[in-house]
């Protein structure tokens, strides 16, 4: 389901823009200037209202963390909902930024300033993943996280998938060596495709499962909404994990 187009969603995103980056070549180049510190980068494919982001960022801190969604209206969402949890503040009823200490940023008065420390770990883009992530330098990314993507069930559309070869190679490429694809979905016939498509590219498949909530996975498995909702509902959450062998 497609989410309602929020009001004045780009006035609040650049209210937040200091947590947003869309230029990858700056960001692997600059770490440090971006995120305050120079530790590995992770990806996530679709981020959606960021549950997931936001709870890998807390598990594991010792990673950066970039957080990419097409539809900018859901981005907004998981930033601002990123940004309170970090304590940054809240939307404010008549119009804008509320900060933890009561300053208020209205629409026009530009970004809200926020310290490497207060901003955490996790910085989001929009755009067309596919797009984006050609712009990253070759063995500049520790993890990528592709969670409940599309499935594009439609016959001619596989190549779209996000776990098609053309797209595992592009993750071969950005991947360190040793680098990993975490890959989550309720949808089996895409699951059995992406086991297939692992095999014959450069990832060793390390781990699967077709029940993820029954497996010894579960103990540190971080669910998405869409999962929560998904599997609340009865289906069972397929899962796998890639490694990148160059």
């Amino acid at each position: 389901m497609r989410m309602k187009k929020k009001r004045h969603g780009s006035e609040r995103l650049e209210l937040l823009s200091t947590l947003v980056s869309n230029d990858p070549v700056f960001l692997c180049n600059n770490l440090k200037d971006v995120y305050g510190n120079s530790n590995p980068l992770r990806i996530e494919i679709g981020c959606g209202k960021g549950d997931f982001i936001r709870g890998k960022s807390q598990a594991e801190p010792d990673y950066n963390y970039l957080a990419i969604e097409k539809i900018a209206d859901v981005c907004t969402v998981a930033t601002e909902k990123y940004a309170v949890s970090r304590g940054l503040g809240e939307l404010y009823l008549n119009g804008g930024w509320k900060k933890y200490d009561g300053t208020v940023y209205r629409y026009g008065d530009g970004a809200v300033e926020f310290t490497d420390e207060e901003k955490g770990n996790v910085r989001f883009a929009i755009g067309d993943a596919a797009k984006l992530l050609c712009e990253f330098p070759e063995s500049s990314i520790d993890a990528i996280y592709i969670n409940f993507c599309d499935p594009w069930s439609k016959k001619g559309y596989a190549k779209r998938r996000l776990t098609y070869i053309t797209f595992l190679e592009m993750y071969s490429k950005i991947l360190v060596n040793g680098g990993k694809i975490f890959f989550k979905t309720d949808n089996k016939d895409l699951f059995d495709f992406s086991l297939e498509q692992i095999e014959v590219s450069k990832f060793d498949l390390e781990y699967k499962t077709y029940d993820l909530h029954a497996s010894d996975m579960n103990e540190t498995n971080i669910e998405t909404e869409y999962e929560r909702n998904f599997s609340e509902k009865g289906f069972k959450i397929n899962m796998l994990i890639a490694k990148n062998v160059k």
